[in-house]
């Protein structure tokens, strides 16, 4: 297992940018997963908050970004927009020397025309809540035919809201372009269950 950052073998570009943030030893959640992302293998990740799940996801998958490919090759679906947000700021933080890298959080209560802007730009990793992502796929202004992974963050926290069947269409949508790509990765990540009771 690792014991630093460096032995994960991530782009350059990535390691400088833990170095700055003062990462220096991977958390157990990190240590077990970015290796089969890394690989493209499927995860399914459980840890408490504050563990470092977004960087356990966050880290593999940007090292395997073809930045000439300008559609969206991440795709991530967070159950609130506080946590698009703050997913998305990660993603922008550890690729900050990644050049030309682009994300974009999309969420209810935004204008489409900034998202829409951000869309046809081009972005990388697109980072949102699943009723505003199958809006946007309902509009074509999402298009995923080039996606390559898809990312539950806080599966559980979406399911508990309600959003079973947007996440049900926004896998199935995924699952019908991985038939045809074989090199797809899914990441779901949680926190341990919850009594709601």
């Amino acid at each position: 297992m690792a014991t630093t950052f460096s032995e994960f073998e991530l782009k350059p570009a990535l390691q400088k940018s833990l170095d700055e943030v003062g990462y220096e030893t991977p958390t157990p959640i990190q240590e077990q997963t970015i290796p089969l992302l890394l690989e493209k293998k499927d995860v399914l990740g459980q840890a408490q908050t504050g563990t470092g799940k977004t960087a356990a996801f966050a880290l593999p998958l940007l090292s395997n970004l073809n930045l000439r490919q300008k559609d969206p090759q991440v795709l991530v679906l967070a159950p609130t927009r506080e946590l698009a947000i703050q997913v998305a700021e990660a993603f922008k933080k550890y690729a900050s020397h990644m050049k030309s890298f682009h994300v974009l959080p999309i969420y209810g209560g935004q204008e489409y025309s900034g998202q829409i802007r951000g869309l046809k730009r081009g972005s990388h990793v697109v980072v949102g809540t699943p009723g505003r992502v199958m809006d946007h796929m309902r509009r074509g202004t999402l298009k995923l035919d080039k996606l390559s992974t898809l990312v539950l963050d806080e599966a559980d926290e979406m399911l508990r809201m309600g959003f079973i069947d947007d996440v049900e269409s926004n896998c199935a949508f995924f699952g019908y372009h991985a038939a045809a790509d074989k090199t797809d990765c899914h990441a779901i990540f949680e926190r341990p269950c919850t009594n709601y009771h």
